[in-house]
């Protein structure tokens, strides 16, 4: 009912505001003794001018979306299921090759594409289930060219591995019925401004390839955590990616945006006090000091923003019958799997919005907000489909992570990992299928 008003709502506003205008210009203009005929005379006079201007900014946001969602209906989606192989000894910088070998910005080369094709950037859903405790790693992506390119690329990092195609997506199995399921569900963000780093692989010293009895592997915490759920349980565990790039009317938006790097170098050069009044050579007493912990930050968001990224969206979402539902631990299990990613004074994660009300009785009495937040939240899960709700504080907006950064918290755990739960495959398959695309040209997107 809600999602009805909304509707009515929007698509009414725009003419009854401009009667409510047009009422309040005439009794405005009877006031102060002004003929309203000469005054509709011009108004009419240029009315070639302000007519299509006007109509141009109240259905520009409305075209995009319906060409953008053709083009999105014509590409499709698959979900991929991944199979690890029993020795994995590659770093998670295997993994951040596959995203940024993945990663397409999809701009359109001309205006046409962009304004008739709606051709844009599509989301990457790299997903981490468990099911009764046993943990499984999926990837729902574009099927037309992203399928294969993820595919190949995967195969090409990970010898070994089995990517097979699922006929039925895995959250088929729970339907929205309060009376057989209750849903509890978490949106994570960055704590801090998107171009300070969390605490990746490369911090823990994974990207020097230690041995296995010497690796610390930070996505041991999500999966032990994962690997905790009860037989009646399901934990899903969901990161969405838009590729991130610079926005112009020539991509399909009429606000011009840079990307991290041009926050990225603002900041730096605010912490290195570079500005015009300061005329001093670089290096010398006009420069200021950094200390070692202010260094290594520049060094970090310096090679953290060198690096492609992805506007993201983490999403954790738990859900069980009635009378066996307990969100308390489920919550504490969170926030001790994503302190593997905090990071003094840098970044790292945190619950940034839930399905629950902190206070009930002020914020949602009735309860009927919640379950409403509920059924869009796994809607929007299984649709892969991201919508902040922290409308007013922002929280939960998306947040740009670098490839190291979320190859970090998604990529094939390696032999160190003995979480009981992580299933892996009993024979290695040392090829690829035949059938994969061979040819650059195969992987750009149509």
């Amino acid at each position: 009912m809600g999602d009805f008003f909304k509707a009515f709502f929007t698509s009414f506003s725009g003419p009854v505001f401009l009667i409510l205008g047009i009422a309040i210009l005439y009794y405005t203009l009877q006031a102060v003794n002004v003929e309203l005929f000469p005054v509709l005379a011009l108004i009419a006079l240029f009315g070639p001018i302000w007519i299509p201007v006007t109509l141009f900014f109240i259905t520009f946001d409305r075209w995009m979306e319906a060409v953008r969602l053709k083009f999105e209906d014509n590409t499709g989606r698959v979900t991929l299921k991944i199979a690890i192989p029993q020795e994995v000894t590659k770093s998670p910088l295997a993994m951040e090759e596959v995203m940024s070998q993945i990663w397409n910005n999809s701009n359109p080369t001309n205006v046409f594409e962009a304004y008739w094709d709606g051709k844009y950037p599509l989301t990457y859903s790299f997903e981490i289930v468990s099911t009764g405790g046993n943990v499984e790693f999926y990837a729902n992506v574009p099927l037309k060219k992203g399928k294969n390119l993820m595919e190949s690329q995967l195969y090409a990092q990970y010898p070994g591995i089995e990517v097979t195609e699922v006929p039925v997506d895995y959250t088929a199995e729970i339907k929205w019925d309060p009376e057989k399921w209750q849903i509890m569900s978490f949106h994570f963000g960055k704590k801090e401004d998107s171009i300070y780093p969390i605490k990746t692989y490369v911090d823990y010293g994974l990207d020097k390839n230690p041995k296995e009895e010497e690796k610390i592997d930070p996505i041991a915490a999500t999966l032990e955590h994962l690997a905790s759920c009860k037989a009646s349980e399901r934990m899903w565990f969901q990161i969405l990616a838009i590729p991130h790039a610079k926005k112009s009317l020539k991509s399909g938006y009429l606000k011009k945006q840079g990307t991290w790097a041009d926050d990225a170098k603002k900041k730096i050069n605010e912490m290195m006090q570079r500005d015009k009044s300061n005329t001093a050579p670089a290096e010398f007493e006009g420069q200021p000091r950094l200390t070692t912990g202010e260094r290594n930050t520049v060094e970090a968001i310096e090679r953290n923003t060198s690096k492609l990224a992805y506007e993201t969206a983490i999403r954790f979402l738990y859900a069980a019958p009635p009378e066996q539902f307990n969100g308390e631990p489920i919550t504490a299990g969170i926030r001790a799997m994503l302190g593997s990613y905090d990071i003094g004074n840098r970044n790292g994660i945190g619950i940034r919005w839930r399905t629950d009300f902190d206070y009930n009785i002020f914020s949602d009495y009735s309860g009927k907000r919640r379950i409403l937040y509920k059924k869009k939240e796994l809607d929007y899960y299984k649709m892969r489909f991201y919508l902040p709700f922290d409308v007013n504080g922002g929280a939960d907006q998306m947040k740009v992570f670098s490839v190291e950064e979320l190859a970090t918290m998604w990529h094939i755990p390696g032999q160190s990992i003995v979480t009981p739960g992580v299933a892996r495959v009993e024979s290695l398959r040392r090829d690829a299928p035949s059938n994969l695309p061979v040819s650059g040209s195969d992987f750009e997107w149509s």
